[in-house]
């Protein structure tokens, strides 16, 4: 019987399952915690490029609607700046998870009232744009809380 409690043989077995899952658990870890930070780069990206590419369509475009996401010459709206960032969503993300609120607060960089007619994307008034994305970590051990992720851009329409 003594020799029986002295003996190791199948040891090794057990801490090699130990150590693997424990392994795995941090491997698999820093795999989802990458994809939230791969979402938080994408929400940084597309707030700049939502605000350019409302910039780039103020009211001096004739009234023209944007009837693509790659539309150059239309006035855009704020329906045209989300589907323009919906468009852009890169595999991995989901588009149901994302909001995007489009503002033109009617002023200059300085403050100024710049809507004296009443046109608030007119060339010279800022444009903003906030990208909220609402990122859940896949793995158990994580926080099963939705993560938020938001980033605003804010630019000065040029045409």
């Amino acid at each position: 019987m003594r020799r029986l409690l002295k003996d190791e043989v199948g040891s090794e077995l057990i801490e090699f399952s130990v150590s693997a899952g424990v392994l795995m658990m941090i491997i698999f870890g820093i795999m989802d915690c990458s994809r939230a930070l791969y979402a938080y780069h994408f929400v940084a990206g597309a707030a700049r490029d939502a605000t350019r590419y409302a910039a780039v369509r103020g009211a001096t475009w004739s009234g023209a609607l944007c009837l693509l996401s790659t539309s150059f010459q239309c006035a855009a709206t704020s329906s045209d700046v989300t589907s323009y960032v919906k468009s852009i969503t890169p595999i991995g993300l989901t588009t149901g998870s994302l909001t995007v609120l489009t503002t033109w607060p009617g002023t200059t960089a300085t403050g100024v009232s710049c809507n004296a007619l009443g046109i608030y994307n007119s060339p010279g008034c800022m444009v903003n744009v906030k990208v909220v994305y609402t990122f859940s970590f896949v793995l158990p051990f994580l926080p099963k809380n939705a993560l938020t992720l938001a980033s605003t851009s804010k630019v000065m329409i040029t045409q």
